[in-house]
């Protein structure tokens, strides 16, 4: 009977609480020792990148469109909304990853290119894999931290393919061992 009270009340509860509340009050993880996000790239139309791809120019690249933009927005302003002070903002140098990471609004980007993707260049995924298990590790587990990269890292690292915008909560621990905590979908127009 007591199981039967509890489900009603998360049911009414989440009846009362928009969805994006929940994501806002998920979010609130970050601020527990040895928590880090790391998320996909807000919404950009199509898969991988064309023939004539530059990583430093744009313009050859898929790219977020006004709906990653938007998304890339509302998972930003739902971290703020959890009251969380971002320490360190990580993104792969691909465009549509740097954009996404700026319109968190979290603070200051740096890049990493242990994140960059290696969709076309599948025999790159073991040391980029290897690098970002060391970078995370490494990481201080006071600091708050963001990552932003592509479902083919994320993936390497968890076994999870996420979608556009879905951050992905670890916990690295101490041991070195890194563990999914959460993931966390921000509603946008997908």
């Amino acid at each position: 009977m007591l199981g039967f009270r509890l489900v009603v009340s998360l049911v009414l509860l989440a009846s009362i609480i928009p969805q994006d509340s929940w994501a806002d009050l998920r979010f609130k993880r970050l601020a527990e020792p040895g928590i880090v996000a790391i998320m996909r790239h807000a919404y950009a139309p199509g898969t991988g990148d064309p023939a004539n791809f530059a990583v430093e120019r744009c313009e050859t690249q898929r790219n977020l469109n006004e709906t990653g933009r938007e998304q890339a927005d509302l998972i930003g302003a739902a971290i703020r909304t959890a009251g969380i002070s971002v320490d360190l903002i990580y993104s792969s140098q691909w465009c549509r990853c740097l954009e996404t990471a700026k319109l968190l609004n979290l603070g200051k980007v740096e890049e990493l290119a242990a994140i960059n993707s290696f969709f076309r260049t599948p025999s790159l995924a073991g040391e980029r894999t290897r690098q970002l298990r060391e970078f995370l590790i490494d990481l201080p587990p006071d600091r708050t931290v963001v990552l932003v990269t592509h479902y083919v890292n994320i993936g390497a690292l968890t076994g999870k393919w996420v979608s556009s915008g879905e951050v992905v909560l670890l916990k690295v621990e101490d041991s070195g061992s890194i563990s999914v905590v959460d993931t966390i979908v921000v509603n946008s127009a997908l």
